[in-house]
């Protein structure tokens, strides 16, 4: 079934729905399914269309990533993110005799907020956004054999690896950077188990991802093994 049978998108929108009905194909399709010709299709476009605004296959790939990230980068609002609490210690002067009693308030403060906000992110992909999840996985494997495409993927991963970062040393973290990768791990770690891997037959809950995130962050922020009892809320 064409994306659009009741009329021709406009140039401002086809590119974006070029981008979308790409993930939509390597999503169902795989890898070998996307070429030129069956986003056309997919989409309800003349043929060429694709062709016209991405020459090659490269450039549709690298098009597809791009969108990918604008997508993902909605699925939580920056609404919905943790506010770090003002004139706070940073990480270092957290561990750091005088500051660490500060340090550990803060950190322990943060743990509710923090996982409140990876779980919903977490639930929202697992519910609501699997063929993005499917479509990343394409992506990231075909990445590791198009350099081009790694510098593209790798710079549009920044974009959610940062603010992890911040949110961490704001939290108190003695090694944000450290923590960020043990905290993208594990998330990207539950989202393919749970779409692709041993655990694909059921979504967890969202009480259930806001209590393992509590445990995750309760072993790199001074004084969150406090809070770890009280980020239960009754959930989805």
């Amino acid at each position: 079934m064409n994306a659009r049978d009741d009329h021709a998108p406009s140039a401002a929108s086809r590119p974006q729905l070029i981008a979308d009905t790409a993930l939509r194909l390597l999503a169902a399709r795989g890898m070998r399914g996307l070429t030129h010709r069956a986003v056309d299709e997919a989409a309800g476009l003349p043929q060429g269309s694709t062709s016209n605004l991405a020459r090659t296959r490269a450039a549709l790939l690298e098009a597809a990533v791009g969108r990918l990230a604008e997508r993902e980068a909605a699925v939580l609002t920056p609404d919905e993110l943790p506010r770090p609490q003002r004139d706070r210690p940073s990480g270092a002067e957290a561990g750091a005799g005088a500051a660490s009693g500060a340090g550990a308030a803060a950190g322990g403060a943060e743990v509710p907020a923090l996982a409140e906000a990876l779980s919903l992110a977490l639930h929202r992909y697992l519910t609501h956004h699997r063929e993005l999840l499917l479509a990343r996985y394409e992506l990231a494997l075909e990445a590791t054999r198009r350099p081009a495409l790694r510098e593209v993927y790798d710079r549009a991963g920044r974009a959610f690896r940062e603010p992890v970062v911040a949110m961490l040393a704001a939290a108190g973290s003695a090694a944000p950077e450290r923590h960020a990768l043990s905290v993208v791990a594990w998330c990207d770690g539950v989202l393919f188990s749970c779409t692709a891997g041993q655990f694909h037959a059921a979504v967890p809950t969202r009480a259930a991802l806001r209590t393992s995130c509590a445990e995750l962050l309760a072993g790199m922020l001074p004084g969150a093994g406090a809070s770890r009892g009280r980020t239960g809320v009754a959930g989805e």
